[in-house]
């Protein structure tokens, strides 16, 4: 069973409950008080501050009281507006809404939607509560209506516009909407699009596309009919209202920020209006990243690489190898595309996304096909959330690979390849780019693995597959994965695996020694909207896909260091002053029964003291090998120290001073191996654990 789905649904059967009590439902004649609405936020949910395109809580406006009309009234309209403290970025889609108020453009019309009487829902239709006739309510009317737009779709993808002959013969076409009349079906009176005659009548529109101006998404030509019997309610649900809530964030307590949305009605009919300010969601940073250990037990730090030990991909010898974590600060921080029940993944575009008040905790809304055109369907985003890894200050010659899939470790995958689970369990995908779509289908354009790490352990035997990291036009390197599964009754953390691959040539300087500036990472969600096209997307566009997010990654987080291969030695006495001198050797330790990768190179000596000159460097010492000298050879007349920079590991040196033929005195001593940073040597084969090195 998909816990995560069966979660949702109880969650939606007790909202239901709640809406059923309400009484939705249209009313016959009598009266009923004074025509109210009050406006309630039911769920108002967490919003990540990155978001720029985060889905606030529907808007309820629930309306009882008023007088009924009579039979084949035109209903008169009125325009709801709902302002917020950003810029609304609901998508904008290129259909035009029929005789749209002077001097607003028809490309300001959005996937934000107002629907009335919860049409599709499948709520129950309360009661008649008049005497005179008697009712159970209409069916196929209200709550159990078809979804009917305002106005028809138009083969092109617009709304067709209204004849010219029915603007001005009602209020709702003067004013922008569609032309409705009150009539009286099956006992009870219902917005009709029929204007007169005996019937039947046909249900008037109840989805009404909203235009986005700013801060604002405005509703014209609402239909306002008051129910007007005592203990039903006209419900207009306002959903599909996305905002961009970086823009609001602030730094305060996680959680503790509200979004307020402010619900304001004009036009030729007076509804009073109760609670018209509410909060429509919370803001909190929905992602904190952070390194972790090969093991993915504890916290992780940089890699020690050195130029003399090579890397690849797949492989945690010789210090290569970390784990990016994506972690989430509540339960619905990472989002699948949409909530698809009985699809292999949350990416399938679902044909049920489309029951008012439904909790879907996807990166979709209220998804209606009555609204679609070349740019996107009302209420379907582009894709799920995306996590992006940008890598900085890598050396040239140094190549970056990760796992194409999230992770247990660096040896394990959360799921085997080439499988996409029905589970409720956190997996994501390695894709192409931040901004290409899933397109209709929903199928990620995911990345294929190059290479599978061969040794696999852990909970779960799976394969875990790597492919290398896109290289950007800056030098940086990129890695992009999207959510294909998520639980949003817990937080989740996403992660994934990282190595480097280079191949050593210390010889010719490859690769390039990091020093005071390290490789770095940064992580984020994606896309960011400094990315190329997606630039200028803090606001409503017909162009720019959703979801997409602001970069807010904290500081770089340092992934590795290239030290050099060297090994420092301190000869504290020598001595070639008349009748004395000092023979030195060093030697080459590389070559042990642990199989440590061999090194060779030469050592360059420099002298501190009396009568210094210039000693010539050692010819190439290999492994197991050696090389020796004598001070009165090399530097007659010194005396002093001599510091030897040997350009391998694991070099080691004895000196031996004396009189001449050592007759006299005599005394030998080990090099000191001075701190040069390069790591300790290990039994295991590696070249980054093991002996002390004092370095």
């Amino acid at each position: 069973m998909n816990f995560r789905r069966w979660i949702t649904a109880l969650a939606v059967l007790a909202l239901f409950a709640g809406l059923a009590s309400a009484q939705v439902s249209v009313s016959t004649a009598g009266g009923g008080g004074t025509f109210t609405c009050q406006v309630n936020v039911a769920v108002p949910p967490q919003l990540r501050a990155e978001g720029l395109t985060e889905l606030v809580g529907d808007i309820v406006l629930t309306c009882s009281g008023g007088v009924a009309l009579a039979p084949g009234t035109p209903i008169p309209t009125a325009n709801i507006t709902v302002s917020l403290g950003s810029n609304v970025t609901s998508r904008l889609l290129s259909f035009s809404i029929a005789a749209p108020p002077a001097g607003l453009s028809a490309t300001g019309t959005s996937e934000a939607l107002l629907l009335i009487d919860e049409p599709g829902s499948g709520l129950a239709v309360a009661p008649n509560t008049s005497t005179t006739p008697p009712s159970a309510g209409p069916t196929g009317w209200g709550p159990g209506a078809a979804q009917v737009l305002c106005s028809t779709v138009g083969a092109t993808g617009g709304l067709a516009t209204i004849p010219a002959s029915l603007v001005g013969a009602s209020v709702s076409a003067a004013n922008g909407g569609c032309p409705e009349y009150a009539q009286y079906v099956g006992g009870d009176f219902v917005m009709s699009s029929t204007a007169a005659g005996a019937g039947p009548y046909s249900v008037g529109a109840n989805v009404f596309a909203g235009i986005v101006q700013g801060n604002q998404v405005a509703f014209y030509g609402i239909p306002i009919m008051p129910p007007a019997s005592s203990g039903v309610a006209r419900i207009f649900r306002i959903t599909n209202v996305r905002v961009n809530a970086s823009a609001l964030a602030t730094g305060a307590f996680p959680g503790t920020q509200a979004v307020t949305a402010y619900v304001s009605i004009s036009g030729s009919t007076s509804v009073l209006l109760s609670q018209a300010t509410q909060t429509v969601g919370f803001l909190q940073p929905g992602l904190k990243p952070s390194l972790q250990n090969t093991i993915n037990t504890s916290g992780g730090s940089a890699m020690g690489l050195t130029q003399c030990a090579g890397t690849s991909a797949g492989s945690t010898s010789n210090g290569n190898g970390l784990i990016l974590r994506f972690a989430g600060n509540f339960g619905t921080a990472f989002k699948t595309r949409t909530n698809a029940p009985g699809a292999a993944n949350g990416q399938v575009v679902p044909l049920n996304q489309n029951v008012p008040g439904y909790i879907y905790n996807s990166e979709s809304g209220f998804i209606t096909s009555l609204i679609s055109s070349s740019n996107g369907t009302a209420g379907l985003a582009d894709y799920g959330t995306r996590l992006k890894a940008v890598f900085s200050n890598v050396p040239s010659n140094v190549a970056i690979y990760v796992s194409t899939t999230n992770v247990y470790n660096l040896f394990t995958s959360t799921t085997p390849f080439g499988a996409v689970p029905s589970t409720a369990a956190a997996y994501a995908q390695l894709v192409l780019t931040e901004t290409g779509s899933d397109g209709p289908g929903g199928s990620p354009p995911v990345v294929a693995p190059t290479g599978f790490v061969a040794n696999s352990t852990g909970t779960n035997p799976a394969v875990l597959s790597y492919a290398p990291a896109t290289m950007l036009p800056s030098g940086q390197y990129e890695a992009i994965w999207e959510v294909i599964n998520t639980n949003p009754s817990t937080p989740e953390n996403f992660d994934f695996a990282v190595w480097t691959a280079y191949t050593s040539n210390p010889a010719a300087g490859s690769p390039a020694i990091t020093g005071s500036t390290p490789a770095t990472v940064t992580m984020s969600y994606a896309p960011t909207a400094t990315q190329g096209a997606f630039s200028g997307g803090t606001g409503a566009s017909n162009t720019i896909a959703i979801p997409r997010f602001t970069d807010t990654s904290s500081l770089p987080i340092t992934l590795f260091n290239i030290a050099p291969c060297t090994t420092n030695l301190l000869f504290p006495f020598v001595t070639a002053i008349p009748g004395w001198d000092t023979g030195f050797a060093i030697m080459n330790t590389g070559q042990d029964p642990w199989g440590t990768s061999t090194q060779q190179g030469t050592c360059s000596f420099t002298l501190y003291g009396t009568n210094v000159a210039v000693v010539p460097p050692s010819p190439v010492i290999t492994s197991g090998q050696y090389y020796a000298n004598q001070a009165s050879i090399v530097a007659p007349g010194f005396q002093g120290y001599m510091i030897a920079i040997c350009n391998f590991q694991f070099a080691h040196g004895y000196a031996f001073v004396s009189d001449l033929g050592a007759q006299k005195l005599a005394h030998g001593y080990l090099a000191l191996i001075l701190t040069n940073g390069t790591g300790k040597r290990s039994p295991s084969g590696s070249t980054s654990n093991g002996e002390q090195l004092e370095n």
